[in-house]
């Protein structure tokens, strides 16, 4: 690991109040400066470099470029996102969710714990095209009955998972990464025996707001020591991926590098996989959440639940840069 310097991402009095600045998943560069998005809304954002950090914050609410199905107000649970060949892909998290045990309430906790939601915001797959100066357009969006988990309600490895919450080792996508026209989704769950799990996707703008899957779709499996796929980012002909735990851990956290190949269903080795980065992390903060590779060739890594040391008197929350 060669570190190289901390980055301020400076928002807005409104998304501190949301919490964004504390709940990064995705990150990638625009010409500009940064495309990023939190989990815990329905909008993304963009920063602009300023010349010392990353701020002049542009807010765009999701909705206004794609229907959502359960509407603006709840949460989209965005995990990751793409930029390649004028468009911007947002992808949520395909995941359901139990609830969180309060130890302030025993009584009701275990009922917590039985209980499981299905937010539909979370079940999108969307592309937006970028116009003058990166400017969001009106795009298309694979969700509602289309969802991809309807695709793989048969699916011989991955059906027998869709009904887990996404911390039980349940389906749950946490990275999207577009390579010469295919769509990869990182999956952090379900790992299969100590294998990850990779989607490869090709799909079709029908021309009426909607994105059609075209089948068949690919499934790639990587050894990954036991670890799922936190994010994803291409590199020239390659995909970086940010390798870090399934269930509710802390650690450990690296950066691999794989080279995708031709064959329809792959099962990759560990000596397939190239180690780049072994990365920090904290116990319960700090989580390693999303990455991004900046026009120098520097790997930029934003954290989930930042330790206080990151939040910044301005409002800001640091990244950190790194050299690979």
């Amino acid at each position: 690991m060669v570190f190289v310097e901390q980055v301020e991402l400076r928002f807005d009095h409104a998304s501190r109040a949301s919490q964004t600045h504390t709940n990064l998943s995705a990150v990638r560069q625009s010409a500009t400066g940064l495309w990023v998005a939190g989990d815990e809304t329905a909008t993304f954002e963009h920063l602009t470099w300023t010349g010392d950090h990353y701020g002049a914050q542009r807010t765009f609410p999701l909705t206004d470029y794609v229907h959502l199905p359960a509407g603006p107000e709840d949460e989209a649970d965005i995990e990751g996102l793409g930029r390649a060949d004028g468009h911007l892909w947002l992808v949520g998290s395909h995941s359901l969710k139990r609830k969180r045990a309060k130890p302030k309430d025993p009584e009701k906790a275990a009922d917590r714990l039985a209980t499981v939601v299905r937010e539909e915001n979370r079940f999108i797959l969307a592309r937006l095209p970028l116009g003058d100066a990166e400017t969001p357009q009106p795009g298309a969006i694979m969700s509602g009955g289309h969802n991809l988990t309807e695709h793989l309600k048969d699916d011989r490895h991955l059906a027998p998972f869709l009904a887990l919450p996404g911390k039980d080792n349940g389906f749950d996508v946490e990275g999207i990464a577009v390579l010469s026209g295919h769509v990869y989704l990182g999956l952090r769950g379900p790992v299969l025996r100590g294998w990850a799990v990779l989607l490869e996707l090709r799909v079709d703008d029908t021309g009426r707001g909607r994105l059609r899957l075209r089948e068949p779709y690919r499934k790639h499996f990587l050894d990954l020591g036991g670890l799922g796929v936190r994010d994803l980012c291409p590199d020239g002909d390659s995909l970086l991926l940010l390798a870090g735990p399934t269930m509710d851990l802390d650690g450990p956290v690296r950066v691999v590098r794989w080279r995708p190949g031709p064959k329809r269903e792959r099962v990759v080795p560990r000596s397939d996989l190239e180690p780049v980065l072994e990365l920090p992390y904290g116990v319960g903060r700090d989580h390693p959440e999303g990455l991004a590779l900046l026009s120098d060739g520097r790997l930029m890594v934003v954290y989930d639940s930042p330790a206080p040391a990151r939040i910044t008197p301005a409002g800001g929350v640091l990244a950190d840069v790194f050299k690979i």
